[in-house]
């Protein structure tokens, strides 16, 4: 997935939820707020705080910087695979890049 750098994080939050098929409400009860928060932070009228932006990033599986627009890199928990999994699943990465 790429990200324009011009792209704020309101607008990133809003194409991860949609991505994922979530309402404001959904996602605003899977981070435990409410669903107004989630609308204002893709109103860009407030930002979460340090501990919730992590949340965000940790429930869409994307770093904080991929969530500002500090970066394109979008990562993958390989939390619970072996090294073996992680290879094969990175051969994969690196063949649809080519």
């Amino acid at each position: 997935m790429e990200i324009d750098r011009e792209i704020m994080f309101g607008q990133q939050i809003k194409k991860l939820r949609m991505l994922k098929n979530l309402s404001q409400v959904d996602l605003a009860n899977k981070l435990n707020v409410t669903k107004q928060s989630v609308s204002n932070w893709e109103n860009e009228n407030i930002m979460p705080s340090v501990d919730m932006l992590i949340k965000i990033a940790k429930y869409f599986n994307v770093t904080t910087d991929y969530l500002l627009g500090l970066s394109e890199k979008h990562t993958l928990n390989s939390d619970g695979l072996s090294d073996l999994q992680i290879s094969h699943i990175q051969t994969i990465i690196n063949d649809i890049l080519q």
